[in-house]
């Protein structure tokens, strides 16, 4: 049986193949560690072959996307200086190749099919999970949280956060009815349920911030492209003074408390202030990607057992940005950022001066979510994990050419007659 090649790399036609691959794909990055490399080879066999049925179309140019390499080439790079070669030489690795998955996605896969995918995918996971998930005892502060089949009630809480926002853009950024608008409200519910059970402060209010923040730039974009600079300052020097009232007025004590928390996040201002000490000793660039939390090496296993963690892994300073500068100094920090604040804010100017851009205003949440999680965790720095997946997707997407504006009118315009919602946007 012969299988035509736009079921397979045409964004047009490809949506079976696609919610299938990111369904699974997304799969893998929850638990890989569970499963081992037999479901990193399926992660790869899902996009790599690609290649073969059209490199052309699947690769693109990759001189218009060095900006998105560079940290995970720079990564790689590490091993020359890192405190542990064998370590940085086979993440490296790992992490670049996932970066190049993700980009052969973006070239291949629409918004809707990223959408439908990611609603199967995580469904299927908090399933699992709650059929097969365990509760953890926080010795920081005594209490029981359920953390899923996952090592971390953070890492629950981060896919119930992605369900919560894909269940909730399905039918209003994309239109969907029918079967998809039943499994969006499933996720829905079967998410915001996740969500209390793994008791995440972080997961509960970026989740809250990013629905609020999708629907103020949702009220910006109806508004002409005259007023929605204006507007979009102001709303953003409105919600800086916010930010500092809350922060010296006691706002963000009290919102921790709701959560049990402390003004110390439950000791991470203090491995935050660690972090901060180990950059010190290489801050240009690092001791190397993946080369501090190695067992044997003394400060790591002084914070493991600071921190109670028994396993002697996993463990990382619950900071983005921290972690970068630990491991890759100045360098990779720059590196890093620039690839996610190009990627939010090139979707903010998007949908400042483009109409009915839908898939910047879905790509952007995803963005922002990102952003806010990366004061407080890792999400964007590991291979096989679908932060960093969603990232270089998002930024990839910068790279393609817009569509006509002529063309996105006459989309919306059949919108208003077909049953099922909003047509895929060709990209």
């Amino acid at each position: 049986m012969r299988i035509a090649k736009s079921s397979l790399i045409s964004p047009d036609r490809n949506g079976a193949y696609g919610t299938v691959a990111i369904a699974l794909s997304f799969f893998v990055f929850a638990y890989s560690s569970r499963f081992g490399q037999a479901s990193i080879l399926l992660y790869y066999g899902l996009w790599l072959p690609l290649v073969l049925v059209d490199y052309r179309r699947v690769l693109g140019n990759y001189g218009r996307r060095l900006w998105i390499l560079g940290f995970a080439v720079f990564a790689c790079l590490s091993v020359f200086w890192s405190a542990a070669p064998s370590m940085t030489a086979r993440t490296g690795i790992q992490y670049l190749s996932h970066v190049v998955c993700a980009l052969i996605a973006m070239r291949l896969i629409d918004i809707r099919t990223l959408t439908r995918g990611a609603i199967a995918g995580i469904g299927i996971v908090l399933v699992y999970s709650l059929l097969f998930g365990v509760y953890h005892l926080d010795p920081l502060d005594g209490t029981y949280s359920f953390v899923g089949a996952f090592a971390s009630k953070n890492q629950l809480g981060f896919y119930a956060s992605l369900g919560i926002y894909f269940a909730f853009i399905a039918p209003v950024a994309l239109g969907e009815r029918r079967l998809w608008l039943l499994a969006s409200g499933a996720l829905g519910l079967l998410a915001a349920y996740s969500l209390l059970a793994s008791q995440s402060a972080t997961s509960v209010l970026t989740s809250a911030v990013i629905i609020g923040l999708w629907l103020g730039m949702r009220v910006v974009g109806l508004l002409s492209p005259g007023h929605r600079k204006g507007l979009f300052l102001a709303a953003v020097i409105c919600g800086a003074l916010v930010a500092v009232a809350g922060i010296y007025g006691g706002g963000v004590d009290l919102v921790l408390g709701l959560f049990g928390k402390d003004s110390t996040l439950t000791g991470r201002t203090y491995l935050w202030q660690q972090g901060i000490e180990a950059a010190m000793a290489s801050p240009v660039v690092g001791v190397g990607y993946q080369a501090y939390w190695v067992q044997g090496f003394s400060e790591a296993e002084r914070l493991w057992e600071e921190f109670f963690i028994s396993t002697r892994s996993g463990f990382h300073f619950h900071n983005t940005f921290i972690e970068a500068i630990v491991e890759t100094g100045a360098i990779g920090l720059v590196l890093l950022s620039g690839i996610l604040l190009t990627t939010v804010l090139g979707h903010i100017k998007r949908l400042l001066t483009e109409d009915h851009d839908t898939q910047s205003s879905v790509l952007f949440g995803i963005a922002m979510l990102l952003l806010v999680r990366s004061f407080v965790e890792i999400d964007i720095m590991n291979p096989y994990h679908v932060g960093s997946f969603l990232l270089y997707f998002a930024a990839g997407k910068l790279t393609l050419q817009q569509p006509r504006p002529e063309a996105r009118s006459a989309e919306v315009r059949r919108a208003r007659v077909v049953p099922q919602g909003m047509p895929q946007l060709r990209y």
